[in-house]
């Protein structure tokens, strides 16, 4: 692996929880908890690689569609992990933020991430963007109707991006999916752009630093042109 090319920002679609639970004989619930876990490990292998930004998507605005029970087990998993991890995340650096219309999550949700927000604002280690209830569509959405009260008669694409909840961060240099599927499912549409995107066939539950340096690896074999010519 070329240290020299790093990817500063790499987005992960955590997919495959349910289906990795199914496979042991175990409630979905579980396969989520796993993920969780899966979340742990490589937070530590960003900071041992010195990546500068994740964004995980932790539950999007489709995700409601799922049984109640299931929906709410991962709202309280949510809840425990950034509850219990402020410390580590002091400790180590690690800047909270979030993406997604937080308004629509159980109120003791909203208490604990507007909580680690503000503890770790000043934070510059590592800057841990964890998307919820979000969607790249209605953020387009929100971004066009934040400028529109503006009194703007014309948009530009900056308006557009300062309006963006990733509004300060680099654009994705990479886009992980695990699980085998090939789709974004309404990720970061408008950050996209010219992300490289990788789509391992593993579930999240068992992804891990060793998956991360062949995803990495995977990336600095790709030609970056950008619309221009090397």
């Amino acid at each position: 692996m070329k240290n020299n090319n790093i990817p500063k920002h790499i987005a992960i679609i955590m997919d495959g929880n349910g289906r990795w639970a199914i496979k042991r004989g175990k409630t979905r619930l579980f396969g989520h908890k796993a993920g969780v876990d899966s979340i742990k490990r490589i937070i530590k292998a960003f900071l041992e690689l010195n990546i500068k930004i994740l964004t995980i998507f932790a539950f999007s605005t489709e995700n409601w569609k799922r049984p109640k029970d299931e929906v709410d087990g991962i709202f309280n998993l949510i809840n425990e992990f950034t509850d219990s991890e402020i410390e580590m995340f002091i400790k180590n650096g690690i800047k909270v933020r979030t993406m997604g219309d937080l308004s629509k999550l159980p109120q003791n949700l909203q208490n604990t991430l507007n909580e680690i927000v503000e503890k770790t604002k000043n934070n510059d280690k590592l800057i841990l963007n964890i998307a919820l209830n979000y969607g790249g569509r209605a953020e387009i959405v929100r971004a066009v109707n934040q400028i529109i009260k503006l009194n703007k008669t014309e948009v530009s694409e900056k308006d557009l991006i300062d309006n963006l909840y990733t509004s300060g961060l680099d654009d994705p240099d990479l886009i992980i999916r695990t699980s085998g599927e090939n789709r974004l499912s309404n990720f970061m549409l408008f950050q996209c752009a010219y992300s490289e995107f990788y789509f391992p066939k593993i579930h999240w539950p068992d992804f891990n630093k060793k998956h991360l340096l062949k995803a990495i690896k995977v990336y600095q074999k790709r030609n970056r042109r950008f619309g221009g010519l090397k």
